[in-house]
């Protein structure tokens, strides 16, 4: 209802499992990188676990993009079955002939043990993904245990990936399953996102979904990490719900009563239920507020002096720096706005001169993508986040609206965890994070530097210099020598390699060296370009 109100090419917070939406926080890195060690392991069992709608489903989806072209796999998703339709469903996902009407367990085994001896003389790996795998009886966990006993003097000829809610960590822990226990060969836990995560999952998505506005300011972040507790599922289920509030009360954006009132309809709880989760809550604050009581009545009235004196150095110093640390952060302005003294008209214009000057050049006032491409530069121009900016690592010219709606430009030149530091017409300002995020539109044009290659896009089965400089990219990325060949090809060894890198970027992962690929592994090597991380800094010139 509300997508084209807000400019949006498809629903940004739907909660199917679309990979192309997949935010990869550290720990989805993580997650993923353990799936895909053990599809390239030896066999046996991976196990990934989360809470409900942590986002295993969906690190899944992506698994299977990524999955080698020598994998044949199967995808069970409801496995609340008996063994006997365990195994008749696992036939029938790869494609493995059984006699018609088969109910017996040892001809399903028979059939599966024939299917995967064939399949290891044809070079072939077999994995099994179940999903939602809590729902699985102890037999049937048995029998999967069973199923993997079929190896060679290298490797057990099934790979069985478990997907699962923290319950299913509890029930592989009980004694009568100890021997499956012990074949699980990776195992990860994924847990909810962090404040500044759900911040950046929440823009990414956006992005995605190719909005223009900034359609949940910062401010509500906070907000909206307590009510979701980090779980993605939920952030999408509060945004998509506030979204349709401020389209129906015909908002810009999102406001703190939109999202207050889209929780109260998404999350709703009776007030009685309220009261009685607030009594053992209330108790046991009260027993703390007594053990914090009792702990500073009968603390010791005297120290050593020695200690004494170390002691209270300590907290003056602590005092001291938490003081000086609030003095930084308080200093900071609120708002960035174009200097009165010089002509608005002109913001564009002295904005792409502190960018080309951060390259060490003048800016011609002409076209300055055409500039840069007589100097071996590119221009990237598109709508992102701090974090992108954080991984490109170069100036940048951003789109700022000040208080007013006065639109203008600013040379982004330093950006940290807590401040950015713009050259705004001829001064130079530092403004807190969370008030950037109030006034820009995610609008900005960097500057890198063309990589030596004659194609936009390198792909697997490619040969020649460009594949040669791409090993060389991977090789110095890695911190390894690279190896050098006659005639190079992008084969399947090196998509891996590439996949690494891409997750490691926070790319999509698909293997395929394209224009964001060729920057980020082009800024590798390039030690001469200027850098957001390590710009000097001129306050209040």
């Amino acid at each position: 209802m509300y997508q084209s109100y807000f400019n949006l090419s498809e629903a940004p917070f739907s909660i199917a499992p679309d990979p192309r939406y997949l935010y990869m926080s550290q720990r989805h890195q993580e997650a993923l990188a353990h799936l895909l060690y053990g599809v390239n392991g030896g066999g046996g069992f991976v196990l990934l676990t989360g809470e409900v709608g942590a986002g295993k489903t969906t690190v899944c989806r992506c698994l299977l993009e990524q999955i080698p072209e020598s994998c044949d796999v199967a995808y069970i998703f409801n496995p609340k079955l008996t063994v006997a339709e365990l195994l008749s469903t696992i036939c029938a996902e790869f494609g493995i002939a059984c006699p018609s009407g088969n109910t017996s367990i040892k001809v399903f085994v028979d059939c599966i043990n024939a299917y995967l001896l064939d399949a290891h003389a044809r070079g072939r790996h077999t994995v099994l993904i179940i999903d939602e795998a809590q729902n699985l009886s102890a037999e049937v966990l048995e029998q999967m245990r069973l199923l993997t006993n079929l190896e060679t003097n290298q490797r057990k000829l099934l790979q069985i990936i478990l997907l699962g809610q923290p319950e299913l960590a509890t029930m592989l822990a009980q004694p009568e399953l100890r021997q499956l226990a012990q074949r699980i060969i990776a195992r990860y836990h994924l847990g909810p996102l962090t404040k500044q995560e759900v911040a950046a999952y929440v823009r990414h998505r956006l992005e995605v979904s190719g909005t223009q506005r900034q359609l949940f300011p910062a401010a509500l972040m906070g907000k909206l990490y307590r009510l979701s507790g980090g779980i993605p599922r939920i952030v999408n289920v509060l945004c998509d719900r506030s979204l349709l509030g401020a389209y129906v009360q015909g908002k810009e954006r999102v406001d703190h009563a939109t999202l207050a009132q889209a929780a109260r309809e998404v999350l709703h709880q009776p007030t009685s239920q309220r009261r009685i989760m607030m009594r053992p809550l209330l108790a046991g604050l009260a027993l703390l507020a007594g053990v914090a009581l009792a702990a500073t009545l009968y603390q010791p009235t005297e120290k050593p002096a020695g200690q004494t004196k170390a002691a209270n150095q300590a907290e003056a110093v602590n005092a001291k720096d938490k003081i000086e640390s609030a003095k930084q952060v308080t200093a900071l302005p609120v708002t960035l706005e174009w200097p009165a003294a010089e002509p608005l008209s002109r913001s564009k214009a002295l904005a792409y001169a502190a960018l080309f000057r951060a390259w060490g050049t003048d800016y011609q006032g002409e076209d300055a993508c055409r500039q840069a491409e007589g100097m071996g530069l590119r221009c990237r121009t598109t709508r992102g986040g701090l974090d992108e900016l954080r991984q490109l690592d170069r100036p940048a010219v951003l789109h700022l609206r000040d208080n007013q709606g006065q639109e203008f430009h600013a040379a982004l030149t330093q950006l940290d965890d807590k401040s950015a530091t713009f050259t705004i017409g001829t001064a130079t300002r530092t403004v807190a994070i969370d008030a950037l995020a109030a006034q820009w539109s995610g609008h900005y044009t960097l500057l890198w530097r063309l990589p030596p290659v004659a194609r936009k896009n390198i792909r697997q089965g490619e040969r020649g210099p460009d594949v040669e400089w791409l090993g060389k990219q991977l090789a110095q990325v890695q911190g390894k020598a690279a190896e050098t060949t006659a005639d190079p090809v992008f084969d399947e060894a090196m998509v891996s390699q590439v996949k690494q890198f891409q997750l490691i970027q926070g790319l999509t992962p698909d293997g395929a060296v394209g224009s964001q690929t060729l920057m980020r592994l082009s800024g590798v090597a390039d030690r001469t370009a200027p850098k957001l991380s390590h710009a000097p800094v001129e306050i209040g010139k």
